[in-house]
């Protein structure tokens, strides 16, 4: 079975990203797709948070055991199963690619394909520029010579790196309305 996900950006209204991935693939191969067709590095920690359909948290899957005392399951990306905690058309994560800045993309399993199988996921439609994987947070700090005041990290709103609230509609929206490079 083929799970086609969808992507998109908050950062970056026109990037969008379709991934399809075998449904017992792992999480670290949907990563490294994930990855590849954002044109990123592999070398960050990231995670996929599974979301309720209010896009709340509802399980991480990450790369790492960050050695978590919790008594919440501990998933890992090359141990876990798309399978395993996606079942349903509409199921919602996030990709966090940029941990330390809160920063990722909105997902949602847009379609399942039965009877068809992939050896490794794939991406098969990517339109507009990824917002930058990593972002240089010295570039903010106060840098003027002159004694002029400068931004600095600490003045930045929390709304600087993208908002939590997106049009939904994106996730939905027909390719057909959707310039794809």
């Amino acid at each position: 079975m083929i799970y086609k996900f969808r992507l998109i950006s908050d950062e970056e209204s026109r990037f969008k990203l379709e991934i399809e991935a075998d449904a017992d693939d792992t999480f670290f191969n949907l990563r490294n797709a994930i990855l590849e067709a954002a044109g990123y590095t592999k070398d960050q920690v990231d995670s996929f948070i599974i979301c309720d359909e209010d896009w709340n948290k509802d399980k991480e899957v990450t790369l790492v055991d960050m050695g978590s005392d919790s008594d919440q399951d501990i998933w890992l990306m090359d141990e876990t199963r798309l399978s395993d905690l996606i079942e349903d058309e509409g199921q919602k994560l996030m990709f966090e690619f940029d941990i330390l800045s809160n920063r990722g993309f909105f997902m949602e399993m847009k379609e399942l394909i039965p009877s068809k199988h992939l050896s490794q996921p794939l991406c098969t439609r990517k339109s507009g520029t990824a917002p930058k994987q990593i972002l240089d947070l010295d570039a903010f700090e106060p840098t003027s010579a002159k004694g002029a005041t400068a931004v600095g990290i600490d003045d930045l709103g929390e709304d600087f790196y993208g908002s939590d609230e997106f049009n939904e509609d994106e996730l939905d929206a027909s390719y057909n309305d959707v310039d794809f490079e």
